[in-house]
């Protein structure tokens, strides 16, 4: 069964909640259970977006978008490439 995918922006404010639940006296356990999420997934989640801002996660966002296009373009010549050498040394 697969369950719903939060989206960034809705993590970095579970994460908070939890905080706030836990400066309230709750577990761990029993904040994360009150978020709807397992244990394993907070930990994970505070390990990728643990301390982030909004405009922070909008940056991170902005910067793999970019670091996606330049990984593509990157690969779009290098294979550019490869094609021109294999056509000069004649091996077509």
């Amino acid at each position: 069964m697969a369950g719903k995918r939060d989206k960034p922006e809705e993590i970095v404010l579970k994460l908070r909640q939890v905080e706030v639940l836990q400066g309230q006296g709750s577990s761990i356990a029993e904040a994360v259970r009150q978020i709807g999420v397992t244990q394993q997934t907070y930990y994970r989640w505070r390990k990728e977006y643990g301390g982030m801002s909004r405009d922070q996660l909008k940056r991170l966002k902005q910067l793999e978008t970019e670091n996606t296009r330049l990984r593509r373009a990157v690969s779009d010549l290098t294979l550019d490439k490869m094609i021109l050498t294999e056509a000069a040394r004649g091996n077509f």
